[in-house]
């Protein structure tokens, strides 16, 4: 039942901390929309975020794994701070990378090809 409960929080703070994003920065929306075509374009070798986008995957197990590399039963506060610093990780690095994409697509509308 803890288990759940750090999860719901975790995932609570990384979704406060999408919505939130950066002044002016591209809406929930559009960064939620744009992660599948992150993916494919990172995928399809068209966009350089295949390292980025590895370590955001392995915080996002790391989150919603039952085995922690530090344990809440035994360290309960340590054990909730790694995790708390992972999410907090893992927000900004999507927020960053979201954004990144977004500009990067933005810069491939400008390029004409002849």
């Amino acid at each position: 039942m803890a288990k759940t409960l750090k999860r719901a929080a975790a995932f609570s703070a990384l979704t406060k901390a999408l919505v939130s994003g950066a002044r002016g920065g591209p809406s929930l929306s559009k960064r939620v929309a744009a992660i599948p075509r992150m993916l494919k374009a990172t995928a399809g070798g068209k966009y350089d975020g295949g390292m980025r986008l590895a370590l955001m995957t392995a915080a996002t197990v790391y989150v919603v794994s039952p085995i922690d590399f530090v344990p809440e039963a035994f360290l309960l506060v340590l054990g909730l701070a790694d995790d708390a610093v992972m999410v907090a990780w893992l927000a900004g690095a999507v927020l960053a990378e979201t954004e990144r994409f977004l500009e990067w697509e933005r810069q491939q509308d400008r390029i004409v090809v002849v």
